[in-house]
């Protein structure tokens, strides 16, 4: 699958992602054609090379009306959402990069909005900010679309630390929009004392990540480094990786465990039965010797993360245990589907797991056993039946 891995290790901005991206990009010299000619208003994109930490990249640059992307503008109007829908709406890209940058906007919108417990369509923006955000969004899109990416994995994103000066005074970072939009998106602070993800940037990253966690296992074909304007001891980078991932899935497992001495097995059982019938993933036991030697379990549940709470819930009202340990596990997992196979002993469900350059295949055991009891064999006996014809 054609993946796209954004690292967010020092933040994200919309100019270090557009930056980033124009990296991946192969015919530059039209694209920036391209660009410039959608009909951004008073706008010109520019990129240029630069280094940070020793480290070559590039920087995107956005002038408006003559004044950079960044820097301290004059006073100019105010637009709210429907002047920002107006112009992404009069550009000259398909109506899918229209749409996608309006739910990005929409976004940034809603998240003003709330934090100034206004209606998101009457939120006001200033007039250059508003074209730099929309330049970044649009241009962002458009590289995507024009990397014909699949899918898009952003890491766990860090947002600095310290505060940010805006217009409404001096604000703790992230800035209470930021943080809004990023509600749902693991992120976390850190040393570097300053803003490092911007409502934009993570606008964008909320609007296009299908999945937020670590790089996942992927042949790299091209790489890509958006450098940012200020300086820091750390690579002032957004760094994006192109390639080809797995397409068997992998997904986020939480292994909740205890230890148990002092329940019947029979007890333990129905605790199980319990557990599986609320959706846990597997449940399973491990003998153990517990204090003074006392021979126990080690109870082990697994679950998808939605339902956590109230495994938790579960495995106490239905076990003795009174802690439970949590851990959080990446679960790579083989594509899994049910065919149905008519044989000479009759209808039969079949589990067919694929992915990893492997086919696995395994008869229904329900069903196997309904038929070693239709036809008073075993199921050893029902098996070769099938196996040869």
């Amino acid at each position: 699958m054609r993946t796209l891995f954004i690292e967010c290790n020092m933040g994200i901005a919309g100019d270090m992602l557009m930056a980033a991206l124009w990296e991946l990009i192969d015919d530059k010299n039209n694209v920036i054609d391209e660009i410039n000619s959608i009909g951004l208003p008073i706008t010109n994109i520019a990129f240029e090379d630069a280094v940070t930490c020793g480290i070559s990249g590039t920087k995107a640059e956005v002038v408006i009306d003559g004044e950079e992307e960044g820097k301290t503008f004059h006073p100019h109007h105010h637009r709210n959402l429907l002047d920002v829908n107006s112009v992404i709406n009069s550009l000259k890209v398909s109506d899918s990069i229209k749409d996608k940058a309006k739910s990005v906007y929409n976004i940034i919108a809603d998240a003003e909005g709330k934090v100034h417990n206004t209606d998101a369509a009457v939120v006001h923006f200033h007039e250059l900010g508003m074209l730099d955000a929309v330049a970044d969004i649009v241009v962002c899109s458009l590289f995507i679309d024009k990397l014909a990416v699949e899918k898009i994995i952003v890491s766990p994103i860090n947002v600095g630390s310290g505060t940010v000066n805006c217009a409404h005074g001096i604000l703790p970072v992230p800035a209470p929009a930021t943080a809004e939009i990023l509600t749902g998106v693991p992120y976390y602070k850190s040393n570097v004392d300053g803003e490092l993800c911007t409502p934009t940037g993570a606008a964008i990253i909320k609007a296009f990540g299908c999945e937020f966690s670590d790089m996942p296992c992927m042949a790299v074909e091209k790489l890509g480094y958006g450098i940012g304007s200020r300086e820091f001891e750390r690579a002032n980078c957004v760094r994006v990786f192109l390639g080809e991932s797995e397409e068997s899935p992998v997904d986020e497992i939480i292994e909740l465990v205890c230890n148990i001495d002092d329940m019947t097995p029979e007890e333990l059982s129905f605790a199980t039965e319990t557990l599986f019938n609320a959706g846990a993933v597997d449940v399973y036991t491990q003998p153990a010797y517990m204090k003074k030697s006392r021979l126990g379990m080690i109870y082990t549940v697994l679950c998808k993360k939605e339902i956590k709470s109230d495994i938790v819930k579960l495995i106490f009202k239905h076990t003795s245990t009174i802690g439970i340990r949590e851990h959080i596990c990446k679960r790579y997992v083989l594509d899994r589907k049910t065919e149905i196979v008519n044989t000479k002993s009759g209808a039969l469900r079949k589990k067919v797991s694929t992915g990893y350059g492997v086919v696995k295949s395994k008869y229904e055991y329900d069903d196997l056993k309904r038929l070693a009891v239709e036809k008073n064999m075993s199921i050893n006996q029902i098996k070769n039946i099938i196996k040869n014809g």
